[in-house]
C-alpha cells in the first residue's frame, strides 16, 4: 500500500473513530437525560401514589366522622324525642292531676258534712218515732218499703266506704302530681319512695290480672329507712318508668312464650322493688323480676344505644342508654344488671346521697 493511500486511510479512520466518539457521548447524554426523565417519572408517580393515599385516608376518616355526626344525630333525635314524650307524659299528667283534684277536693271536702246532715236527720226520726210510735199507715207502709232500718245501719258504712274511696284518689292525685316533675332541672331533696311509688300508679293497670295473664303481676316492695336524697326527682322518676317497663315487658313475654309452648308454670310473675341505704352515704335501688332473663351476650349490649330485643316499632333502643346517662352522668351513680337465662333480671341503681359540688351538664341528658 503507498504511503498516500496509507495516510488517507488513517485520516479516515479518525474521522470514524471521532464520529463514533460523538455518537457514543451523544447517546450517554440521552441515556442519563432518560435515566433523569424516568426518575422524575417514578418521582411523580411516586408523589401521585402518596397523594391518592393520603386522599384515600383522608376520605375515609372524613366517611367515619360523617356515620359517626349520623350517629350522634339520629341519637339526640331520639333522645329530643323521648324528651318531649317524657316532658308532654308529665305535662298531661299534672293536667289529669289538677282536674280530677279539684272536684276530688269539693267531694272530699262536703262528706263529713253530708254524713252530718244524714245523722241529723236520723236524730229527727228517731225524736219523732219516740213522740209519734204509731204513725199513720201510710208513713208506717213507707217505713217498711225503703227499709229505713237497714238504710240507718248501712248509711256509717256507706260513708265510710265514700270516704275511703275520696281518700284513694286522693292519694293517686298526689302520686300522679310527684310523678308529673318531669321538667324539674333542679337538685332538690326528694323521698325516692314516692318516686317510685307514684310511678306504680301510672303503670298500675299494667299489674292487673287479664285474660293472657289471669294471676296478673305480683308486686314486693321492700323499703328501707332512707333520708331524702339530693338529685333530679323527675329524671330518676324517668329511670323507675323504663326499668318497670321493660320488667314488665318481659313477665309478659315469659307469658307469652309459655302459652305457645303450653308450657304450665307454678311461678306467679313478681316484680321485686328494694331499697336500701350503704354506708350513711349511698342508697341502692334494686329492680328485679323472675321473667325470662337475658343471655350473656345481650347483657353486654343493653346500654348501648338503640340495642333492643323487642320488635319493630315496639323499641327505640335508647330507653336504658338514657337511664344510664341519667344515673351515671347526672347523678354520679351506678347503674349495674344482673341477668340469667330462665330465672330473671335484677337492675341495681346507686346514687349519692349527696351529690358533690360540681357542674353537671343537665342539657347534655
Amino acid at each position: 500500500m503507498e504511503p498516500r493511500d496509507y495516510e488517507s486511510r488513517i485520516k479516515q479512520l479518525e474521522k470514524t473513530v471521532r464520529i463514533l466518539k460523538k455518537k457514543l457521548e451523544r447517546s450517554e447524554v440521552d441515556r442519563e437525560q432518560m435515566e433523569t426523565a424516568s426518575e422524575l417519572r417514578e418521582s411523580v408517580l411516586k408523589g401521585v401514589i402518596k397523594d391518592l393515599e393520603e386522599s384515600q385516608i383522608a376520605l375515609e376518616k372524613r366517611g367515619e366522622e360523617l356515620e359517626s355526626a349520623l350517629t350522634n344525630l339520629k341519637t339526640l333525635q331520639v333522645k329530643l324525642v323521648e324528651s318531649e314524650k317524657m316532658s308532654a307524659l308529665g305535662v298531661m299528667v299534672a293536667g289529669i292531676a289538677h282536674e280530677i283534684n279539684n272536684p276530688v277536693n269539693f267531694i272530699y271536702g262536703n262528706l263529713d258534712h253530708a254524713y252530718g246532715y244524714i245523722q241529723d236527720l236520723f236524730g229527727l226520726i228517731q225524736l219523732y218515732q219516740q213522740y209519734y210510735p204509731q204513725p199513720v199507715t201510710a208513713i208506717q207502709e213507707e217505713i217498711e218499703e225503703i227499709e229505713l232500718d237497714y238504710i240507718q245501719q248501712d248509711a256509717h258504712k256507706l260513708f265510710e266506704s265514700m270516704n275511703m274511696g275520696a281518700e284513694r284518689i286522693h292519694q293517686i292525685v298526689q302520686s300522679l302530681r310527684t310523678f308529673s316533675r318531669l321538667d324539674e332541672a333542679e337538685f332538690k331533696l326528694v323521698n325516692i319512695h314516692e318516686g317510685i311509688d307514684s310511678t306504680l300508679v301510672i303503670l298500675n293497670n299494667r299489674f292487673q290480672s287479664n285474660p293472657e295473664n289471669p294471676q296478673g303481676i305480683k308486686l314486693i316492695q321492700e323499703y328501707g329507712q332512707l333520708p331524702l336524697i339530693e338529685c333530679y326527682p323527675g329524671q330518676l322518676n324517668q329511670v323507675f318508668l323504663n326499668i318497670l317497663v321493660n320488667a314488665i315487658d318481659a313477665l309478659e313475654e315469659g307469658i307469652k312464650h309459655r302459652q305457645m309452648q303450653k308450657i304450665d308454670c307454678l311461678s306467679v310473675p313478681t316484680i321485686r322493688i328494694c331499697t336500701e341505704l350503704l354506708h350513711q352515704d349511698w342508697v341502692t335501688i334494686v329492680i328485679a323480676d323472675n321473667g325470662g332473663g337475658m343471655e350473656r351476650q345481650v347483657l353486654q349490649k343493653i346500654f348501648d344505644p338503640f340495642f333492643t330485643t323487642k320488635d319493630v316499632g315496639k323499641g327505640t333502643g335508647l330507653g336504658l342508654s338514657i337511664c344510664y346517662q341519667i344515673i351515671v352522668e347526672l347523678h354520679g351513680g351506678k347503674l349495674e344488671c344482673n341477668s340469667q337465662p330462665k330465672i330473671g333480671t335484677e337492675f341495681v341503681i346507686k346514687i349519692p346521697v349527696v351529690q358533690p359540688q360540681k357542674y353537671i351538664d343537665y342539657n347534655n341528658i
